[in-house]
């Protein structure tokens, strides 16, 4: 049974007081959602995503990228903060 997208999504996204500042992160991870965001808008590929984050899957960086749709003021917001 394949999962719907939002589904998907809460599976993999998770937030925890503490962990990550409180952001947004990959599942069981420390890799924040707007880190991957930041490096997709300099130019990585998902290879490279992928190559460089080894415990991340497909099914992760889509998750990724539909949370940053569905809150992508969230995200620039956290981004715009780290740029200053």
């Amino acid at each position: 049974m394949e999962l719907s997208e939002a589904s998907l999504q809460k599976q993999i996204i998770q937030k925890t007081s503490g962990v990550c500042g409180g952001h947004a992160r990959v599942g069981n991870t420390r890799i924040p959602i707007w880190t991957l965001v930041s490096l997709r808008q300099q130019g990585a590929t998902e290879q490279e995503l992928l190559h460089n984050y080894p415990n991340l899957t497909l099914d992760d960086l889509t998750a990724v990228w539909g949370y940053y749709f569905n809150h992508k003021s969230e995200i620039d917001s956290i981004i715009a903060s780290i740029d200053e």
